[in-house]
Order: C-alpha cells, then structure tokens, then sequence
C-alpha cells in the first residue's frame, strides 16, 4: 500500500497554499465573517486558477482530476481559513448532480461557467418539516400538459441567495409506496417566476457562505429541467451525497489542521513559570492526542476518496470518513481556544472562529447520527 501522495498531487497542495498566503488576509475574514458575505470575488480567482473545477473533466473546463485532488484543495484552503476556504470552494456545490446524471445540454449550458466562476450552483433537499429525512418531500412538482408546476419550501440551503441555478428534489409521484421511489431532480434558473430566496442569516459559524430559504410558488418548468431520470431523484441524491461526504470530511480536516497548527505554534512561544506551556503535559499531550486523530482523520478521507476515483465508491467509508473527521475538527478547535486560553475566545486570535466553523461538519450532508446509522446498515449488510 502506498500511502504517499504524488509529485503533481503535492504540486497541487504547493499551489493553493500560495493562493492562500496571498489571498487569504485575515482581516478579509474577520469582515466577511461579521457582515456574513461570500467572498464572490476569492471565488472567481480560486476558479481562473483552475480550483473549483479540480474535479470537473476537461470537456467542460475543468482540470479533468478526481475526488482526491478536490478533498486535498479543500482541506489545504481550510487549513488556512476555516471560513474562506470553505466558501471559495463551495460555489459550485450540487453541481456535479448535473455533471453525473444530467443531459448533455444541461452540462454544456451550466458546467463550463461553474468551472470558469461565473456561475454559483446550489443543490435544495432539506425541507423545514424533514430536516435529514429525504424519504417524503413536500415540496410537490405536478404536470400540467407539458409543463411542470413546484409548490414547496426548502430551507437551510447553501448558496441559495447568490445561485444562478437551484437543483430541487421534488415529489412528482405522491401516490407511490415508499414515497421516495416518486421523486425527482429538477434545475431552476434564478429569476424563474414564483423563485424567492430569502437569505438566513446569523449563523453560528461558515459565515463567509450564503445560507438561504428556497419558496416555489407556480414554479413553472419542463422536461429539459429534469435531471436524471424521472422518479429517481431520491438515488441521484442518496449517490450524490455518498460522494460529497468526502469533500466535509476534506473541510473537517484542514479546519482542524489550521487550529491545531495556531495551537501549537502559540504553546511554544507562550511561557508560564518559566517554561512553554507545551511543556506542560497537560497542553501538550493533548496536543500530541489531536495530531494523531488528524492524521487518523485525514487517512480515513484519502481512502473514501480515492475508493471513489477508482470507481469502488463504499458509502460506509464516505459516511466514516465524514463521522471521524468532523468530530476531530470540533476537538481541535475546542482544544485550540484551551491551549490559548482568553486568548483563544477573542476573534483576533481566529481559533473561535475555527471552533464555530467546525460544528457545521457535524450537521450538514447528513448529521453525526445519520452517518452512524448508514455506517450500520453497512455493517449488517456486510456481517
């Protein structure tokens, strides 16, 4: 087994940390953060260097790589901005459900522009009544001779206000048993009528993305919207989110990388009777105990995805992955702000704000639980 990245791997990991000693500046951050704005124009330099199309083929303008080389861009940009990095790279969130599953004019009419950052995409599951469970919509789309109509509300969805299209999954066939087997992808370009977005704002944390509630009234479309096949739209979600996992567990782990790496640096040079304070086993053997989980983390997310890019996908890895990791993000944050003491709870100091960033992992692309239920549906398959 070879556990060691490539030459080019390494080559990419060299590039985006430049980007982000350049670009990244703290005070940026912290306005941002406070105003709860998307750095659109990161995203567009993030995207003319060829980033947030790490993983989109070349046909389309992307750099033609794979799962791996996304979750290494990832976790390199939120090992230097837990906040930034993640929101330069999650413009183009859903859109791999048309690159996937979509028809070859709606990959020619969307992907390229979301390779090259003139278009933010956004993907609209969680309902205010459902949360994770994806078995029932009520959002409702209904045929009408040749057109469809979408009645529903979708809430807590990422990139919403600034999306210039919204992947919705809706039921379409209300009568079937499960629900689930009567649902369906639709794309809805922004400015659609009957689309309002309205922005959420106050957040706890990842305040640097947009977060929006999603209302369709009438929403009129046709055939050519759907993606994917008809009443299949729960599978294409189910797989989409079997992969996206990954790329959360790529953000856990470079969110606490960079908190861990303020931590440490900080126990070094901070002295306390007279010696550094990661002298003091305490400090630093906790230290000691999240590097390890890190690792553990970040070698449980190499191997989701590159199952993934070999095209053995295992959706107990993923949910693994994504499980582990994001509960070291949390860890090492909390351990951060401790090692830095009333330091660490002044935002200055920016290890609060990885400490806000890393609890979304725990939440979004399915909670801690849901993980540890697929885990286990898995794990009876399997025994």
């Amino acid at each position: 087994m070879d556990f060691s990245l490539s030459e080019e791997q390494l080559e990419i990991k060299r590039a985006v940390r430049e980007f982000c000693e350049k670009e990244f500046k703290p005070e940026l951050a912290m306005e941002l953060d406070q105003k709860e704005e998307f750095p659109i124009e990161l995203y567009k330099k993030a995207a003319s260097l060829g980033f947030v199309g790490i993983a989109i083929p070349e046909q389309y303008g992307g750099q033609g790589y794979g799962y791996l080389e996304a979750c290494l861009v990832v976790e390199e940009m939120c090992r230097a901005d837990s906040s930034l990095g993640l929101a330069t790279m999650i413009g183009s969130f859903g859109s791999e459900l048309i690159l996937v599953h979509g028809t070859e004019e709606q990959k020619e009419k969307y992907i390229p522009k979301v390779a090259r950052g003139e278009y933010i995409s956004a993907a609209a599951f969680t309902e205010p009544a459902r949360g994770s469970d994806l078995t029932k919509m009520d959002t409702t789309a209904v045929k009408y001779g040749d057109e469809w109509r979408i009645n529903g509300t979708k809430t807590f969805i990422t990139n919403a206000p600034i999306a210039d299209f919204i992947i919705v999954l809706c039921q379409t066939d209300t009568r079937v048993r499960p629900t689930y087997r009567g649902q369906t992808l639709f794309v809805v370009d922004r400015g659609t009528p009957g689309l309002e977005v309205t922005k959420q704002k106050n957040k706890l944390g990842i305040r640097c993305t947009a977060t929006g509630e999603v209302s369709l009234r009438d929403v009129k479309v046709s055939d050519a919207n759907i993606v994917g096949q008809l009443n299949r739209g729960f599978y294409h979600s189910l797989e989409f989110f079997d992969r996206s996992r990954t790329i959360v567990a790529a953000q856990a782990v470079g969110t606490a990388q960079g908190a861990f790496e303020i931590a440490l640096r900080y126990s070094k040079t901070r002295e306390a009777f007279g010696q550094p304070i990661v002298q003091f086993e305490e400090i630093g053997c906790r230290l000691a105990e999240i590097a390890t989980k890190i690792e553990a983390a970040r070698l449980l997310t190499y191997k989701a995805a590159s199952l993934i890019d070999k095209g053995q996908m295992d959706p107990m890895m993923t949910s693994m992955a994504k499980l582990y990791a994001s509960r070291v993000a949390v860890e090492a944050a909390d351990a951060a702000i401790q090692t830095l003491g009333g330091y660490g709870y002044m935002g200055e100091y920016r290890v609060e704000k990885y400490f806000r960033d890393a609890k979304i992992t725990e939440i979004y692309e399915g909670t801690s639980e849901i993980q540890k239920l697929t885990i286990l549906k898995y794990l009876l398959q399997k025994y």
